[in-house]
């Protein structure tokens, strides 16, 4: 059978599609490329409260060799291959969840603030918050789950005033000491110690300490997990009969430090007890089912965790788009 076309109905047939296209043309779509992406914020509702989730920007930390250490490097980057990632480059999210309750607004870690240690992508969490509609003066407390420079840099601006002004900020005492310890200048430590005392020591009469345990806010309970720093702190935050918990740093990877647990990463101050406290937790965590958001997981990193195996399985909650 022979199929005879004419180029008038290849035309007619084309046109759907361009006949430039059918014809070896260029085609053009009926509108441009726009190049923006959506806001970076997301809103859901914790029994009474309501919670913005914003976001400081991704945080690459490049090649995994020499930062997550413990197991061979080739298994860690086929842990990531498998999970479809980069295997050469592991990117951070930095999702930070603001909590109001109807009586205070409360909003949880930073940033990188100025910093620009880990690249250009990171200290967004101001401009994230103004898509949200927040207002940086109407934040009443800012929890600080440990004073590494990706969760305080952004508690002053390039002004080096507070960008919080009405604010009380809440922090384990042992890390405030440790890490605006002036002795330590001359130490590897030396980046974060300078951030530290950039963002803290302005705001140092503002800042109140709480104790594993204690319920220092109405709804925010502080649950002790050293190793990653030493005073390092996750939190329980409940309303209305719901609850999640803010992990903070307790794992800073959804795949390489829930399948290896016991894996250590670089940063930590003490990595042997950091993986202690990280397998106590999570493992409290799955076992009572408690949701978790993680500030370094995938956006908006709520989920839940489950145990599986000698590890975890973490479970993104699918993103609810209406309160």
């Amino acid at each position: 059978m022979t199929l005879n076309v004419s180029r008038r109905s290849l035309l007619a047939l084309g046109a759907g599609l361009g006949a430039s296209t059918l014809l070896g043309g260029t085609a053009q779509a009926r509108a441009p490329k726009l190049g923006t992406q959506t806001p970076y914020w997301h809103r859901f509702v914790l029994g009474d409260a309501e919670v913005t989730v914003v976001s400081d920007g991704p945080l690459p930390l490049g090649d995994p060799s020499g930062t997550f250490t413990g197991v061979p490097k080739e298994e860690v980057k086929k842990m990531l291959s498998d999970n479809f990632l980069s295997p050469d480059n592991v990117v951070l999210e930095q999702n930070s969840p603001i909590v109001n309750t109807g009586d205070k607004l409360i909003l949880f870690d930073t940033g990188m603030g100025t910093s620009k240690a880990f690249g250009p992508t990171t200290g967004r969490q101001q401009k994230s918050m103004q898509e949200a509609g927040i207002k940086p003066e109407d934040i009443d407390a800012v929890v600080l789950s440990h004073a590494h420079i990706d969760h305080i840099g952004g508690i002053v601006g390039a002004d080096d005033k507070p960008l919080f002004p009405n604010a009380q900020y809440y922090i384990a005492q042992s890390d405030l000491d440790f890490w605006t310890d002036e002795g330590k200048m001359g130490s590897p430590l030396k980046d974060f110690v300078v951030h530290a005392r950039k963002n803290l020591l302005p705001v140092r009469d503002r800042i109140v300490f709480f104790k594993d345990g204690q319920e220092f806010l109405p709804g925010v309970q502080a649950i002790a997990a050293p190793g990653h720093t030493v005073g390092h702190t996750i939190f329980m935050v409940s309303s209305g009969g719901k609850s999640f918990a803010f992990l903070g740093d307790l794992s800073h990877h959804a795949v390489l430090l829930l399948e290896r647990p016991r894996m250590e990463f670089s940063y930590d101050t003490d990595p042997k007890q950091a993986a202690a406290s990280r397998v106590r937790l999570l493992e409290m965590l799955a076992a009572n089912k408690t949701p978790v958001m993680s500030y370094h997981f995938a956006w908006p990193g709520y989920g839940h965790v489950a145990k599986a195996g000698e590890g975890f399985h973490y479970y993104p909650e699918p993103m609810q788009m209406t309160l």
